[in-house]
């Protein structure tokens, strides 16, 4: 078993900004990492849909290549997230037992992928392919899907990297919405490589508390291992209502070691131009924090 760390080597919140690369995915992988750097991100959250049509096909070769490019630009691949857009037809929840064999053979696959690439995490959202089916309860597609974490969580226990169940908006899923859901199944696993994470847009929409309560709430008990930034509005940090400052001096509260990843679902003006927003105002933010 390799040694299990979620802590990049650099030191300092400004330091550990990371994009999630579907924002500028329309560019080749190269050139992705060529402006992600100018930008001043140091990772990549990478999504395994833009690495190939059908991700399936991508070979440990391929992820070596990929770990390879972004360290010639300065960067380290923080993650995947993202997992089950491509190829079309996972689900965890299905009826259909081959289909939920399928799905959690590519989740283990992805795990493989993300440490052969560097990674440290990997975010389970995928909304749709958890959702619950017609004439199925709340509780057996739950337990479909929670078979299929642990799954996942094994191999990623056994590959040092953390697989984080993904807490998501009630629009997207009823499967695992708030954070204490997301614990608990992650719990009830037991598993030391799978964990939680929140997303500061669907928190934002699902949580009681304000986001910067309940870091404090439930970072201590271990099981959050990372954190999305994006506005409820879908857009970048900072182009909307939502204020930031709170939350990373939470993160900071709960001595936070890990990746602070954007994704924006609304790139305004475009993707690079959402991407540069981001990072000018969270650097910013740091900056006047003393967190950078």
């Amino acid at each position: 078993m390799s040694t299990f760390s979620s802590t990049p080597p650099a030191k300092g919140f400004a330091k550990r900004l990371s994009l999630c690369n579907e924002v500028i995915g329309d560019l080749p992988f190269d050139r992705q990492c060529a402006l992600a750097a100018a930008l001043g991100y140091t990772g990549l959250e990478v999504a395994p849909f833009t690495l190939a049509d059908d991700p399936t096909t991508i070979s440990d070769r391929d992820a070596e290549q990929v770990r390879a490019v972004a360290a010639d630009h300065g960067l380290a691949i923080s993650g995947l997230h993202w997992l089950l857009v491509k190829p079309a037809g996972f689900s965890m929840t299905s009826p259909d037992e081959p289909t939920r064999r399928r799905t959690a053979r590519w989740m283990v696959r992805c795990v493989e992928l993300c440490a052969l690439m560097g990674g440290h995490y990997l975010v389970h959202g995928s909304g749709k392919q958890r959702s619950v089916w017609p004439g199925q309860s709340h509780a057996d597609a739950l337990a479909l899907a929670t078979e299929c974490w642990a799954e996942a969580g094994a191999a990623a226990t056994q590959a040092g990297v953390q697989y984080c169940v993904e807490p998501l908006s009630v629009d997207q899923t009823s499967i695992i919405n708030t954070v204490e859901q997301g614990m608990a199944v992650v719990r009830n696993i037991n598993q030391p490589g799978l964990r939680t994470m929140l997303d500061t847009c669907s928190g934002g929409k699902t949580e009681a508390l304000p986001l910067e309560q309940v870091i404090d709430l439930h970072w201590p008990s271990g099981l959050l291992a990372h954190i999305q930034f994006n506005d409820r509005n879908l857009r970048a940090p900072g182009q909307g209502d939502d204020r930031f400052a709170p939350i990373l001096q939470a993160l900071a509260r709960q001595s936070y070691g890990g990746w602070l990843a954007v994704e924006p679902f609304d790139y305004r003006p475009d993707g690079p131009g959402s991407a540069a927003f981001a990072a000018g105002y969270l650097r910013g933010t740091l900056q006047a924090l003393g967190l950078d």
